[in-house]
């Protein structure tokens, strides 16, 4: 998993390369600990997230619950398999996806 953060001002774009499984979801989840504070606009690009695991997911809603306290989280330009996987948890009632 590859991350590439982009940070205007108190926006932040994270893209997503890769797997986001049991393996990589902890590096995403001290990442965004680090990055969060201040920010009230989080922005998920997921144009070259290839898959996403369980694991995966509860980063996304740990990331969720923090946005709602401080701003907006968004998910934008995920792959017909990874939104298939929101639809299938119901992520897609808690995300916004794009």
């Amino acid at each position: 998993m590859t991350i590439n953060k982009e940070t205007n001002g108190s926006s932040l774009i994270m893209g997503i390369e890769g797997r986001l499984d049991t393996a990589t979801s902890p590096e995403l989840e001290a990442e965004l600990k680090a990055s969060l504070e201040g920010i009230d606009d989080l922005v998920f690009e997921f144009s070259n997230l290839d898959y996403i695991s369980s694991a995966g997911l509860r980063v996304l809603l740990s990331a969720q619950k923090t946005m709602n306290k401080q701003g907006k989280m968004v998910i934008r330009n995920a792959n017909d398999s990874i939104k298939e996987i929101f639809d299938v948890t119901g992520f897609t009632d808690i995300l916004t996806i794009e």
